[in-house]
């Protein structure tokens, strides 16, 4: 089960955002300088358990219905999907490698620079483990750092400092073995808060310092920016679902019925809901007992928001940049819908907040009629995958590598 590998061909790219709870679907035409958004649609996922396919059966029968209409559209779109990584298991580390340079000029080549890299990625991994994501942070010529393309340069000794992200193989394995059952092929793998960062965050907020929390159903993302790099990166085991599951409890009501309650009057800073607001619980559950206080829901909801924040803030804590972020957190994923979520945001991280959308200008006609998809933060990964796929595949000039925050992003699988 290996990847085709990067360089798809045919017009179109797929962008395919496994979550645990649905499926999210791009198609573009990607044959100008910016894609045209051609289809969007999102789908009920199964088989999916945090971020993992955990049967395959259903996750295989999910992603084929979500491809159905992809089938339709082209067999390019359908042979060329990147799709994205949510396992909590992955780890970052950085790594270095050092290589002579090669010319009898010391002029620094392409073939230097990807030598390096190739260096990087000798790393000490567990058998069950694979490289995901090799990420340039910075170059070093003869010992002089903070170069992002030494090509051209001259020096003899070239070194790479890089961000090397493995994930669990057997996961990454059948997630590839899904989509393949499917009809479809893989021609990118793209680890999830790093996807969404590409689609979501502008150059000047990488430059600033921006986290980037991806709040999905059963897991949640981090991804930390600054001077136009990648930091780091996390994903922890807890995510919107989660709520669903306090308020089930909380309420005594099915899972079902939480999560429809939690949808329509689900609110994350609890100060700010009036204590006489109720909510008639019968609407959602035939058995329920009366009404019960919008602000008792939403103190369910924001206990467990406290939660999956404090570990967001401990992760900031170890990179050194608690607090310390002038672009401040963009907040993405179906979760990050939740009223009330940027204000609890403030309050918890010390740093401004704001719900993330897809950067419209960096596609064709903003999207023509696809318009409230790219002002859903539920599809920013799927977008995401469609410009990393663009890029992976030397499209798009300018657009793509603006949309990555850095130029050089390699992205390997290992079998």
């Amino acid at each position: 089960m290996k990847l085709k590998g990067f360089g798809g061909s045919g017009d179109f790219i797929t962008g395919l955002d496994v979550g645990t709870s649905s499926l999210k679907i791009v198609v573009a035409d990607c044959r100008g300088p910016r894609p045209v958004i051609v289809y969007a649609r999102k789908e009920p996922s199964f088989g999916i358990r945090k971020g993992a396919v955990v049967d395959l059966g259903e996750a295989s029968q999910a992603i084929n219905r979500a491809l159905s209409e992809v089938k339709k559209i082209s067999k390019s779109a359908l042979k060329n999907i990147y799709v994205s990584i949510g396992t909590p298991q992955a780890k970052m580390q950085t790594s270095r490698g050092i290589v002579a340079v090669s010319r009898a000029d010391a002029e620094i080549a392409k073939d230097d620079m990807d030598r390096a890299v190739r260096a990087s990625q000798a790393v000490n991994l567990p058998q069950n483990r694979t490289i995901v994501h090799t990420i340039v942070k910075e170059y070093m010529v003869d010992g002089v750092g903070d170069i992002l393309d030494p090509l051209g340069l001259s020096g003899s000794r070239l070194e790479v400092q890089s961000l090397i992200i493995d994930a669990f193989a057997p996961h990454i394995k059948t997630l590839i073995r899904a989509v393949e059952l499917s009809g479809g092929d893989i021609s990118g793998l793209g680890y999830g808060p790093i996807i969404a960062a590409q689609a979501a965050l502008s150059k000047r907020q990488r430059d600033l310092g921006t986290a980037i929390v991806d709040l999905g159903f059963g897991t949640t993302g981090l991804a930390v920016y600054e001077e136009n790099r990648l930091i780091g990166v996390s994903k922890f085991p807890v995510g919107a679902g989660n709520i669903s599951n306090d308020l089930a409890v909380g309420l005594k009501v099915p899972v079902d019925a939480a999560e429809e309650v939690k949808i329509h009057y689900g609110y994350a800073y609890s100060k700010e809901v009036p204590q006489k607001e109720s909510v008639d619980m019968k609407k959602f559950a035939d058995d329920a007992k009366g009404a019960v206080s919008r602000k008792f829901i939403a103190e369910i909801v924001e206990s467990r928001l406290e939660e999956i924040f404090d570990l967001v803030n401990n992760e900031l804590k170890l990179m050194e940049k608690y607090g310390q972020l002038p672009g401040g957190v963009v907040l993405v994923g179906g979760g990050a819908k939740l009223p009330g979520l940027t204000d609890l945001v403030k309050q918890e991280m010390k740093l401004a907040a704001q719900i993330g959308f897809t950067l419209a200008d960096d596609w064709e006609g903003q999207g023509g009629g696809f318009k409230e998809y790219l002002e859903d933060p539920e599809f920013v990964g799927a977008f995401g995958l469609v410009l990393w796929g663009m890029e992976s595949e030397g499209r798009g000039g300018e657009t793509a590598a603006n949309g990555s925050g850095f130029k050089k992003f390699f992205g390997y699988f290992t079998p």
